[in-house]
């Protein structure tokens, strides 16, 4: 991008009377938004230089680089901004949690969840986030940390019980039961994708593809599922 398109995209924004603007940074992967900040003119030009988030600091008053100091930089994606060009939205790929509390999200803090529900996919990827933390903390009274220390049989295991847990649970109609031995596997199942170096994305991902291929198609070697 050139200095001459970067200072057109500065300039068509509308600014606030401290030549603020509000910026919504979301995670690309997951569409969850991560926190709430915002720019400058010159925060926005780093930018759209860098690759990397810039914010303006109300408090400090200056510029500050995400992650900077942490590594927890967030990639820029995208960026859009509303109808009035007075906000933007920022899709990033986040290198770590965004909130100074070590959170995902600044926003983990529910006041009306949706009809009693968590978060779903969100929840997975706070899981998956502290079973990584976990696995370099080394502490000897962690569950996951015996998990993962103790390898890949005791784990396979460990789905297999939980396999056959929820079996029984669906067998005896309770409801509460299932949902209790649900969450087990799926526990264990992030403790495995952990283990084995996959990420929830790439899950997720997976289970997208199949949802939006459409027929039967065989692969090499194996049928390619669809939903």
């Amino acid at each position: 991008m050139t200095s001459e398109e970067i200072t057109a995209i500065v300039r068509r924004l509308t600014y606030n009377e401290q030549g603020l603007i509000p910026t919504v940074v979301q995670e690309e992967r997951t569409d969850k938004v991560l926190m709430v900040a915002y720019m400058n003119e010159e925060s926005l030009r780093r930018t759209l230089t860098d690759g990397e988030t810039w914010f303006y600091s109300r408090s400090r008053q200056e510029l500050w680089h995400k992650g900077g100091t942490s590594g927890h930089t967030q990639q820029v994606v995208s960026i859009a901004t509303d109808c009035d060009a007075d906000t933007l939205l920022v899709r990033v790929k986040a290198a770590g949690p965004a909130c100074h509390t070590g959170a995902e999200s600044c926003f983990y803090d529910t006041l009306l969840p949706a009809d009693g529900e968590a978060e779903g996919p969100h929840v997975l990827a706070d899981l998956a986030r502290r079973i990584e933390a976990i696995r370099h903390t080394h502490s000897e009274t962690s569950y996951t940390e015996y998990l993962l220390r103790t390898g890949i049989d005791k784990i396979g295991k460990k789905i297999g019980e939980e396999s056959a847990e929820v079996i029984i649970a669906a067998k005896n109609g309770n409801k509460q039961e299932i949902i209790a031995e649900s969450a087990d596997l799926l526990y264990h199942l992030a403790v495995l994708w952990e283990d084995r170096g996959i990420t929830l994305q790439a899950v997720m991902a997976e289970l997208s593809r199949r949802s939006h291929k459409q027929g039967n198609k065989k692969e090499v070697g194996h049928l390619d599922k669809t939903f």
